[in-house]
């Protein structure tokens, strides 16, 4: 019995918690806020681009690319990854 009790709280904390997060992004949004990742932006990256394709063109692995220029084997990928989405679309288009 002080189980269930103590479960009806929890549910019932769990569903203010709830309301309070969204009454909040609500806001937020009321705000102009804009909510979520950045669109296309990328300060770093997009300035280190450049030189990070230079490196894979050379045959550098990305763990090696991300070493020498301090970021990550992700960002690295992501970078490629842009790269090649890019010049598919460049071909389709055309």
């Amino acid at each position: 019995m002080l189980a269930t009790v103590l479960a009806g709280i929890a549910e019932f904390e769990r569903d203010l918690i709830s309301e309070r997060v969204k009454s909040g992004l609500a806001a937020a949004r009321a705000r102009g806020k804009v909510l979520g990742r950045q669109k296309e932006e990328r300060p770093k990256s997009d300035r280190l681009a450049p030189k990070v394709l230079a490196l894979v063109a050379e045959k550098r692995s990305y763990r090696w690319i991300a070493r020498d220029l301090g970021i990550s084997k992700n960002t690295v990928a992501a970078i490629v990854q842009r790269k090649d989405n890019t010049s598919l679309c460049l071909c389709v288009n055309t």
